[in-house]
């Protein structure tokens, strides 16, 4: 019998913590970390991350893993994943993967394919068209390569067009062509997988959750924050870790390229497109459950975990 895995997927600002740790608190688990910016240890506040009372009480594996120097990639996740679900099934625990970051489950319950390291000639050579085009434009360019890629990805999405492009430089091969591996290959294969998400159509009120965490954050050093890891001189704003949404607009602001109103402004409208990145993301996902906004989501996560191990054959892990 293939052992239980549960992945609780959604969009930012819907929940998830909570559903995790009270999930914690109902069953023997190993709560795992599925976030590309919670890796990262000094990037505290413009995360989101769990304070340190809950993280002791709640202990989330892949949380404070590496410097922000560091690129933390896909495929460092699903070694890293990989090796933690075996642990929790060895000790008789269920691994509970909460997070928003869906390149990661993608990687881990579908398999990686091979794509090349980053090329710096490549990408400053991309930079480059970016500063005379603007990256609408790169994206229209890649959409001609691999429609399929682009369709995924906002228009202003830099980061990821860049790296769409450099893989089509590299390998002569669209992205969409590395990514259809052959699933047997994917680490999911090999458990019983639930996926779970919080289903909240109301976007108006997901929008004003946004902003007022934004608000919140901004309240408790977000800028500050980001000013200290300014000071690190092996930190610039190429990196992945600065590229992350918040930091790049402040860390902007405090290089003198936009007010702090517009910094935060932009912070804001910034994580609106990843919510509705991931929502797209997670209307293409197969077999996922719907958690219910207003509708007690914490007891029906409760309920679909109890029945997904009954359908095993019991509560037994």
């Amino acid at each position: 019998m293939k052992p239980p895995v549960v992945c609780l997927m959604g969009a930012t600002a819907t929940g998830k913590t909570d559903i995790g740790l009270a999930l914690a608190d109902r069953f023997p688990v190993s709560l795992i970390s599925v976030d590309s910016a919670l890796v990262y240890r000094g990037m505290d506040i413009g995360t989101a991350k769990p304070d340190t009372a809950t993280l002791k009480a709640y202990p989330h594996a892949l949380i404070d893993c590496c410097e922000p120097e560091e690129a933390y990639s896909a495929a460092r996740f699903v070694e890293d994943a990989r090796r933690l679900v075996s642990a929790a099934h060895e000790q008789g625990r269920l691994p509970v993967l909460v997070g928003g970051t869906h390149l990661y489950y993608r990687a881990l319950l579908r398999g990686l394919s091979e794509l090349p390291s980053a090329d710096p000639a490549t990408r400053a050579e991309i930079s480059a068209r970016a500063e005379q085009q603007g990256w609408p434009a790169l994206h229209q360019a890649l959409a001609e390569h691999d429609p399929e890629t682009a369709a995924r990805l906002h228009p202003n999405d830099a980061q990821r067009i860049q790296r769409a492009l450099e893989i089509i430089a590299l390998t002569g091969r669209p992205p969409s062509a590395h990514y259809a591996k052959s699933a047997q290959q994917a680490a999911g294969t090999g458990w019983s997988v639930l996926c779970m998400a919080v289903a909240d159509d109301d976007r108006a009120a997901l929008h004003a959750r946004i902003d007022r965490r934004f608000d919140a954050m901004m309240a408790a050093g977000f800028l500050d924050e980001v000013r200290d890891l300014r000071r690190r001189p092996g930190l610039h704003p190429e990196l992945p870790s600065m590229r992350s949404v918040g930091y790049r607009q402040l860390w902007s602001h405090l290089a003198g390229e936009r007010s702090l109103d517009e910094a935060v402004e932009a912070g804001k409208a910034a994580t609106r497109q990843l919510a509705r990145r991931q929502w797209t993301w997670l209307r293409k996902e197969p077999d996922l459950v719907w958690l219910t906004a207003d509708q007690a989501p914490v007891q029906q996560a409760i309920g679909h975990v109890e029945q997904h191990l009954r359908g095993r054959g019991g509560n037994s892990l």
